[in-house]
């Protein structure tokens, strides 16, 4: 069997135990490249890939090779370029490894298709789908949404019980469509045959404006009375609409006095809800009313690692202190900020810098005013690296160790490498001659500079963080790519 075959057959066995997009997405043009006795070397396009099927799949992979071969004991990963290039044929696609079952779109959480019929129409009224993401396991809970949090948890085991309707209001961008459509997630997992209807409060006034237009109120009636569970987003779009009020006003009662559920959103208390009938207001007003408040800094952090955690990146806990301490006033803001520092590094493969996580903030205009970073002053004091002296003391800072351990006799790993680095950086950036690099640390033999070089330029052929520390160093030098 040719070690091409062999990695079909380990595919083949990992494809069940990983979800579709990532395994198409991680796996493809990836092969083996040869064995040697009892290890398996792995090809993989880029230092990327290498970096993520190790350090994600690498165990899933050993017990899938060692299934098929008990004599395997170790997997070793390599880049190996040629794969990624077009019409190459060692590479496996793995798109022909899947089955047609496999092919079929499958639409997250089928359950939320329970559909009934009824109503004199005899027309099907279906469970909306609801966005996979919100659900109250993501939902980070702090002191100040607790009580939400809660009231939503309850509402989600015991629809039409005693927090009926369940009123959630607070400033934009806070979590109230994660929280109203995860109560929606949740009592569909907790009872399969209940029908949700989730709307926001602009659809639900366009659908009355197009079923009076088609003359076709009785199906809109039905569509929305007939539903376990009526979930409406933003309340406050039906200020000064009579038409619509007048019939949110009558579903409600409807479901209300048949113990059907109801949640809604607003960004204000029904009391403040200007433009609204008072007999809505009383009403929103009459089961739980809870307030989804600013989150403190520790909440923004935990937010913050929660997202890092879904889109699997890992940042410095000092820039995310950094963003948290900056974007205080808006979670979504928080992840939009999160997204550019993760977009940027990745694009331009450098590691993410309070200096870089600044620049956007300032860029996208999420903060008036940059807490601990004075964006300004540090570009009229930008850094730039004129001698060896320069090199030695900025990357001692990025690495948080001293310039004396850099030059000096240091060996453990945590200082060779800050060092290393210094002598390809002088060495590229500078021109100095390995005897000149030798001298300042420490009077080194050129032999042990040039070794220490050549070391970091194959360690930048498959180490991708090595790649992003490099240029974010390079960029914050001053020195062009």
């Amino acid at each position: 069997m040719s070690p091409k075959d062999f990695w079909i057959q380990i595919l083949n066995r990992l494809k069940p135990t990983i979800r579709k997009a990532h395994f198409l997405t991680w796996f493809q043009n990836t092969t083996i490249l040869r064995i040697e006795g009892s290890e398996i070397i792995v090809g993989l396009p880029s230092a990327f890939f290498q970096m993520w099927v190790s350090d994600k799949y690498g165990v899933k992979v050993l017990q899938a090779a060692q299934e098929i071969n008990p004599e395997i004991q170790s997997i070793k990963y390599e880049v190996s370029p040629k794969l990624a290039d077009k019409g190459n044929s060692e590479g496996v696609d793995v798109k022909k490894l899947l089955t047609e079952d496999d092919k079929k779109v499958r639409k997250v959480k089928n359950e939320n298709e329970v559909c009934i019929e009824k109503g004199q129409s005899g027309e099907k009224i279906c469970s909306k789908m609801l966005n996979e993401r919100y659900t109250l396991d993501t939902f980070v809970v702090g002191k100040e949404n607790r009580l939400p949090h809660a009231a939503c948890s309850a509402v989600a085991h015991m629809p039409g019980g005693i927090y009926n309707p369940l009123y959630i209001y607070g400033k934009v961008g806070l979590g109230k469509t994660h929280l109203i459509q995860a109560v929606g997630s949740e009592i569909l997992k907790n009872f399969p045959d209940h029908v949700i209807k989730y709307v926001t409060a602009e659809r639900f006034v366009t659908e009355i404006i197009d079923a009076i237009t088609k003359r076709n109120m009785v199906s809109f009636k039905e569509r929305y009375r007939h539903v376990d569970c009526l979930l409406i987003d933003d309340v406050q779009f039906f200020a000064k609409k009579d038409s619509s009020q007048q019939e949110l006003f009558h579903t409600f009662n409807e479901l209300y006095e048949n113990n059907k559920q109801i949640v809604i959103t607003s960004d204000r208390s029904p009391s403040e809800l200007d433009g609204l009938d008072d007999r809505l207001k009383s009403r929103f007003g009459m089961g739980m009313v809870v307030e989804l408040l600013l989150p403190d800094f520790e909440t923004r952090v935990a937010i913050l690692q929660k997202k890092c955690e879904e889109m699997q990146v890992l940042i410095d806990p000092e820039i995310l202190n950094f963003i948290a301490n900056n974007i205080q006033n808006n979670v979504r803001e928080l992840e939009s900020v999160l997204k550019q520092v993760v977009a940027e590094s990745q694009l331009y493969d450098k590691s993410p810098t309070i200096a870089s996580a600044a620049e956007i903030m300032k860029r996208m205009n999420k903060a008036q005013k940059i807490i601990g970073y004075d964006i300004e002053q540090k570009r009229k004091n930008a850094f730039v690296a004129r001698n060896a002296a320069d090199i030695i003391t900025f990357v001692a800072q990025y690495y948080k160790v001293t310039p004396e351990q850099i030059v000096g006799l240091d060996r453990h790993k945590e200082i060779m490498e800050p060092r290393q680095l210094c002598m390809y950086l002088i060495k590229k950036e500078l021109g100095q001659s390995y005897e000149r690099i030798g001298v300042d640390f420490s009077s080194r033999n050129h032999t042990t500079v040039i070794n220490s070089v050549m070391k970091i330029e194959n360690q930048l052929k498959k180490d991708l963080r090595l790649i992003r520390d490099l240029n974010a160093i390079r960029q914050e030098m001053g020195f062009s790519f």
